[in-house]
């Protein structure tokens, strides 16, 4: 699939002016923004995809290049973003003016919190059908004593004298002036003089949190749910990152899986499968019956439609196979073996009544000429 053009995204001219970039992208951020589209895959995408058309057109070298050459000449220079919060911290002071603060508490970017993996086992009959399941995460969440400032009840940070709030000074390397994070305040532009008796001045505690989360029917091996925003507290206001929760699904005594195909193997007497036989058969709900048909061979597959697995966010089911092995009766009786000896011998007479036959046949037409 192609890239949409950078300019088709932004809704905006190839003349546009920096200014008119700028606002198109901010109208775009503030519509598609993760916070106000919580679980939307379209708008997370769209949000990903503004961010990088206006990564490339806010560059005056990047969009002359993009002009000549199209998303060709971006190979090992162009744009895109990973995640949300990549895009924040590019693009820091764009959010800023949108939402009403400028780079987080004391003049310090947001920063997303990070996404946690929970690892869940389930059994097959739930992975089968479904289930709820309640989940305990160890997480860090703002302080509430302190309301995530850090500082004590009824007092509040105090700006950093060194950096003057920016949490970013400048210092001389050679010819060049760079910007380093404050040392003073390690980058936060703030002092705490009297910290959080709760949180020791972090702003942040570890608590448990208890999450029903549903489990869809039709789960497999390595599945993995997203939960939007139940990850670990973002920083300086930052967004929560998302939880993962990757599946195992413990192995059945009776069904193996094959995709979303159930395989169910059953043993049949070489009675039964010689002369057809009604078994009932064991489903994920109720048993069924199926007709077993004449002369079935050891090793055939019988297919019982939609009585397999789910197919996720579909209303469709796999099928249900079931494999017949047709079992070598041991220790039979006199009166068995006699019997099974006059079987195999009329088997045996069969090839030699057929010769007969032709032989007959033959004789009855030389006869009549």
């Amino acid at each position: 699939m192609s890239k949409r053009d950078y300019y088709e995204i932004l809704g905006v001219s190839v003349e546009s002016q920096d200014g008119e970039i700028k606002r198109a992208y901010r109208k775009l951020a503030f519509e598609y923004h993760p916070d106000r589209n919580p679980g939307d895959d379209e708008a997370e995408s769209k949000f990903k995809e503004a961010a990088e058309a206006y990564e490339v057109l806010r560059d005056s070298e990047k969009r002359t290049r993009y002009d000549r050459f199209g998303h060709e000449g971006m190979n090992g220079g162009g744009g895109g973003f990973q995640s949300s919060e990549d895009i924040f911290g590019a693009f820091g002071d764009i959010f800023g003016d949108i939402f009403g603060f400028s780079q987080g508490r004391g003049g310090q970017r947001m920063q997303a919190g990070s996404d946690l993996r929970y690892n869940l086992t389930v059994s097959f009959r739930d992975a089968a059908k479904g289930t709820e399941v309640e989940l305990t995460l160890p997480v860090t969440e703002p302080c509430e004593e302190c309301d995530g400032s850090g500082s004590a009840p009824g007092t509040s940070p105090e700006t950093c004298s060194q950096c003057g709030g920016r949490g970013a000074v400048e210092q001389n390397q050679g010819f060049f002036r760079i910007s380093v994070p404050c040392p003073s305040c390690n980058g936060r532009g703030q002092v705490i003089t009297n910290p959080c008796s709760e949180c020791r001045g972090a702003g942040y505690v570890r608590k448990e949190k208890n999450l029903n989360v549903r489990i869809p029917a039709g789960v497999d091996n390595g599945s993995r749910l997203r939960l939007r925003g139940e990850g670990e507290a973002g920083l300086n206001g930052g967004p929560h990152g998302d939880l993962y929760v990757v599946i195992n699904v413990q192995p059945d005594k009776v069904f193996r899986r094959q995709g979303q195909d159930l395989v169910l193997s059953t043993e049949i007497s070489f009675v039964q499968a010689a002369l057809g036989y009604k078994m009932s058969v064991q489903t994920l709900d109720e048993p069924v019956d199926m007709d077993i048909p004449k002369g079935t061979q050891s090793g055939e597959v019988f297919q019982l439609r939609g009585l397999g697995l789910p197919y996720l966010g579909s209303s469709h089911n796999g099928n249900l196979l079931i494999e017949v092995k047709v079992k070598t009766p041991t220790n039979i009786s006199r009166k068995q073996e006699e019997l099974l000896e006059q079987f195999a011998a009329l088997e045996e007479d069969k090839p030699m009544k057929k010769v007969k036959k032709l032989f007959k046949k033959a004789k009855n037409k030389v006869m009549g000429d």
